[in-house]
């Protein structure tokens, strides 16, 4: 039988392993690039699974004054799309992880999405 003490430290350590595997996690998440379009590809928006947005590209013929809230929309709707996507990568990345720890799918801990 385990002394507390040494349960305590398996708990200890078993923490910083997954506290190591979230903080790597976290990096790979802002290596994967989606990409988010409107406009039928004339509005491009790259961002990464985190979030942090990489580059936007606009097509030159939505670049007319009068249409301003045209192209206005469809950067949002870029943006909005990208989003859906990084959210999408992220969640499948975390599931990775997560069964990796040995996990069950859809346990709810803070800090693993």
């Amino acid at each position: 039988m385990k002394s507390m003490e040494e349960m305590l430290k398996a708990a200890q350590q078993a923490a910083e392993t997954i506290q190591q595997q979230m903080n790597d996690a976290q990096v790979k998440l802002d290596a994967i690039e989606v990409e988010g379009v409107a406009g039928g590809g004339l509005v491009k928006i790259r961002c990464t699974a985190k979030g942090r947005i990489m580059g936007v590209s606009i097509d030159d013929s939505l670049i007319v004054p009068d249409d301003k809230q045209m192209l206005e929309d469809l950067v949002a709707a870029a943006f909005n799309d990208a989003r859906s996507k990084a959210d999408a990568a992220a969640n499948e990345e975390m599931q990775k992880i997560q069964g990796g720890m040995g996990l069950p799918p859809g346990l709810n801990i803070p800090g693993l999405g």
